[in-house]
């Protein structure tokens, strides 16, 4: 679900964030990316956030460059002090990167990674993301993205029921999305579904290739 930042070590200068949600779902997730993902080459993950999946997978997937990023300056920092401390030598630095701003700052990517992005920010964005994976993924490159959904326009929980409601509350323009218009926003942009798996706390892995 959304990731709710803690904020720095109390106390400390330590730049590293820290997402009670990063520390539950950061397991099954790469469970679900060591499947996916290609054996070598380069991953661009949007919206990296704190940074502690980016280095959660990075070193459990050492034979991948892990390319982070995100628009915000705090969550950049944060990102870079994760891999820091975990001396991910993978993990390359955070890139300020606008998913709606094209062109984007990284031209080519074997797969794309995105976590916990669509449902917490405008339609646009979706369209922006899912446009560049078609732009710069090769014939076959993986989008993963990984959030709740609704199914046939329903939600899958009460509990996803009560975060849309509060999300949209927030700000009208966010929202859980419909899993069907990114299957079909998908396929305007050369994706195709590759796989739909279900996830704990009501979650959805989502995998397309570029065809």
């Amino acid at each position: 679900m959304i990731e709710q930042l803690d904020g720095n070590l109390p106390g400390t200068a330590d730049a590293r964030r820290f997402a009670p949600a990063a520390q539950r779902n950061r397991q099954p997730i790469l469970d679900v990316l060591a499947q996916v993902l290609p054996p070598r080459g380069l991953v661009l993950e949007i919206a990296s956030g704190s940074g502690e999946h980016a280095a959660h997978f990075a070193g459990n997937l050492p034979s991948l460059r892990w390319q982070p990023s995100d628009t915000d300056p705090d969550c950049r920092r944060s990102i870079d002090a994760h891999a820091a401390a975990e001396r991910c030598r993978n993990l390359l630095p955070a890139l300020e990167l606008d998913v709606t701003a094209w062109p984007w700052p990284v031209p080519a990517a074997d797969a794309i990674v995105c976590i916990n992005m669509v449902h917490i920010s405008p339609w646009a964005a979706s369209e922006g993301l899912l446009a560049g994976a078609g732009r710069i993924l090769p014939i076959g490159g993986v989008l993963y993205l990984y959030g709740p959904y609704r199914r046939n326009g329903r939600h899958t929980a009460p509990s996803n029921q009560a975060f849309d409601a509060s999300l949209r509350q927030r700000n009208s323009a966010w929202g859980v999305r419909n899993l069907e218009d990114m299957t079909a926003l998908a396929t305007q942009t050369g994706l195709a579904q590759r796989e739909i798996v279900d996830m704990p706390a009501n979650n959805l892995s989502l995998v397309f290739v570029r065809t």
